[in-house]
């Protein structure tokens, strides 16, 4: 491990002197490179400095008992060898979890798609609570939302709706979101006031890259139809809907957001690339299914991963055995400490698996 993390330093140096660079300096587009890849290695070689400092420390403490007579000082040297054999193995555990392998989407944009499950319009309707919750943990992170589209009930709920998140770090925040999300709630139209329980699926999607996703156009059956829904007299005038069927998977993929048919199309387009490449990655997850199973879940879509109970005010997330009882303040977009939950509990599988191979 020492010797990769010399690499690393090696590397952080070299990227620091490139910086200093004027050719460098003066292009944005360099520049930026470079400082994605200062970004990248700079905690681990921050963390890998601070083992040297406690190490040296160490050395230096040891060596001091050797000559030390002073039943007094000897305690404190020895307190103090203590204390940094302590922190020397605290942060050998923190670079083993820094040196794990990064997902190569997480820093990607991606594509959420909730759909209301059992339950009928009370699952639409927390559907809609859900798309609210994702939004407002976008405004939080300073992402930008960009609805896809929607199929939106007579009360105010969704039978489904896609939308965009674009941010930074967007998917390795969310990707652990994928899977059945449960609802335990008196509904409104509940007169004995039984508690009902629905479940809503999500779907969490990196973007694609046009150079990932190669489709022929061959292969796509592209319909316009009118939009339905709310939205004025446009939508019974003008077809710009768009369905668009990947004849080869079967998949397809509809918009009726925009009053544009091309912006449907692109945007459709967009969703379908997400989908055919996500169908790939789970293909090659299965392939090492048997090998290794995250703690915090599979990600298929149809593991119940959490529960929403509103009279008890709690929310709790099977996969790590986590429960909150601040309901309220989850579906406003406080999910940060549940997400550094999942997060924290995959890095653990991953070293635990790491260290028996």
């Amino acid at each position: 491990m020492v010797e990769k993390l010399k690499l690393f330093e090696n590397k952080y140096e070299e990227i620091s002197l490139r910086l200093c660079d004027p050719q460098i300096a003066s292009s944005a587009e360099k520049y930026t490179e470079a400082m994605k890849e200062l970004k990248e290695v700079e905690p681990i070689v921050l963390k890998y400095r601070e083992y040297k400092k406690y190490d040296e420390e160490l050395k230096e403490a040891k060596e001091m008992l050797t000559h030390e007579t002073d039943s007094e000082l000897k305690e404190m040297i020895e307190a103090e060898i203590s204390e940094c054999q302590t922190k020397l193995s605290q942060i050998d555990e923190e670079l083993k979890l820094l040196l794990l392998p990064k997902d190569p989407n997480d820093e990607r944009n991606v594509i959420v798609e909730i759909r209301g499950g059992a339950g009928g319009e009370e699952a639409a309707l927390f559907a809609a609570v859900l798309y609210r919750m994702y939004s407002m943990y976008a405004v939080k992170k300073g992402w930008n939302a960009e609805l896809l589209g929607a199929n939106e009930t007579q009360l105010g709920g969704f039978k489904e709706v896609s939308f965009m998140l674009t941010g930074y770090g967007a998917y390795s925040r969310l990707k652990f979101e994928s899977g059945v999300h449960r609802v335990q709630r008196v509904p409104d139209t509940e007169t004995q006031g039984r508690i009902h329980t629905s479940t809503v699926t999500v779907a969490v999607l990196p973007e694609a890259e046009d150079v990932e996703v190669n489709i022929d156009p061959t292969d796509l059956k592209i319909d316009t139809y009118r939009s339905s829904g709310a939205g004025g007299q446009h939508i019974n005038k003008t077809e710009s809907a768009i369905r668009i069927t990947h004849i080869p998977t079967g998949l397809v993929v509809e918009c009726q957001d925009e009053r544009s048919q091309y912006k449907n199309k692109d945007k459709a387009m967009k969703v379908l690339k997400s989908r055919l490449l996500e169908a790939e990655r789970e293909r090659q997850h299965d392939r090492v299914a048997n090998q290794r199973r995250l703690q915090v879940g599979t990600g298929d879509r149809s593991e119940r991963i959490r529960t929403y109970n509103y009279p008890q005010g709690r929310v709790t997330d099977h996969r790590i055995g986590l429960t909150l009882y601040k309901i309220e303040d989850i579906l406003n977009g406080d999910i940060d400490e549940i997400i550094d939950a999942l997060i924290s509990a995959d890095r653990m599988e991953q070293l635990k698996n790491s260290e028996a191979t």
